[in-house]
């Protein structure tokens, strides 16, 4: 039987960064798709450079910058939050960073489909940019914010390197599911392994499957209102008919 208090840090962790970074990665896509900034290639850069980066060279930043003579690390003990290497809060955070483009591309995609139009008329009925955002740019943006939770969490529940750099192998504080798969396998533990795996593979699979359901029921949609009513041209026809035997 697979260990439920590695099964229930891994959920949480994978809750706690999903959520943290929707509320970062929201504003940040919308402004990469709305910005005209020179400095957004840049930007963009940096937000996907986690994507590309081995996970061990992005954890051994990430300890760097998070240690405990660093200015982050000196200011977390500073307000109480201990040491970030090798605790729950810098995995965490560590897992932020390497997830952060899985759940900042679909969001920047979702805005950047309905392109400008629907905010031009926002704007001339009056709408702020608040409101232009929240009742216009949000609704639209919809299948996005379906995507990139669902990401986010899939990428999170199967992170390792980070995680192993950042945390460690600390049993209920930063030993995650893949880190018990490797424990598993290095002791050989076969049966064990395909356990945790098999559940983190149908996990990432009915995740994949709602992704692109989502996004087939949003192209159906979209293809339905763009088809022209054949209904609607059927009186006009009438009624040309009809005007050629007045004539």
């Amino acid at each position: 039987m697979p260990d439920l208090s590695v099964i229930w840090l891994t959920l949480k962790l994978a809750i706690i960064v999903t959520l943290l970074l929707l509320a970062l990665a929201t504003p940040l896509a919308w402004w990469l798709s709305q910005t005209q900034s020179k400095f957004k290639p840049i930007i963009g850069s940096l937000c996907t450079l986690p994507m590309v980066l081995p996970p061990t060279v992005l954890g051994f930043y990430l300890l760097l910058l998070l240690g405990p003579n660093s200015p982050i690390g000196q200011f977390s003990q500073f307000i109480g939050l201990g040491n970030l290497p090798f605790s729950f809060l810098g995995i965490a955070l560590a897992c932020a960073v390497h997830t952060l483009p899985f759940v900042v591309q679909p969001l920047q995609n979702a805005f950047e489909a309905f392109g400008k139009r629907p905010l031009e008329v926002a704007a001339t009925l009056r709408a702020s940019p608040f409101e232009a955002f929240y009742y216009v740019a949000l609704p639209l943006a919809k299948p996005g914010f379906f995507t990139a939770p669902i990401m986010g969490f899939c990428h999170t529940i199967g992170e390792f390197g980070v995680v192993l750099m950042i945390g460690g192998n600390i049993p209920g504080q930063t030993r995650v599911l893949s880190i018990e798969i490797y424990n598993h396998v290095e002791a050989m533990e076969y049966a064990q392994a395909h356990w945790l795996a098999g559940g983190m593979m149908l996990v990432s699979f009915i995740g994949l499957t709602l992704i692109y359901f989502i996004n087939y029921q949003s192209e159906h949609k979209l293809s339905a209102r763009s088809r022209p009513n054949k209904q609607q041209n059927k009186p006009h026809a009438k009624t040309s008919s009809s005007t050629r035997q007045i004539a």
